[in-house]
């Protein structure tokens, strides 16, 4: 079963965060994602809805299936 992936815009409008949130939390490991063979960025829906500060290895170990904070 493949794995649904979000653009960078659309994962910010599903857990209401910005693009730069978005990026943060790619370079800290907090969500994951997959380059396309054009170079664009595609996050793993299934890794927002995960506790703030875990992991993915700790998340996929743990199955946490809480939603991403919201930035206000």
């Amino acid at each position: 079963m493949d794995r649904q992936t979000l653009s960078i815009m659309k994962a910010c409008e599903v857990v209401g965060v910005s693009r730069r949130t978005i990026y943060n939390w790619i370079s800290a490991g907090k969500v994951e994602y997959v380059r396309t063979a054009g170079g664009s960025i595609r996050i793993f829906a299934d890794s927002l809805w995960r506790s703030p500060g875990v992991s993915v290895d700790a998340a996929a170990s743990t199955g946490h299936a809480v939603a991403a904070p919201r930035n206000t």
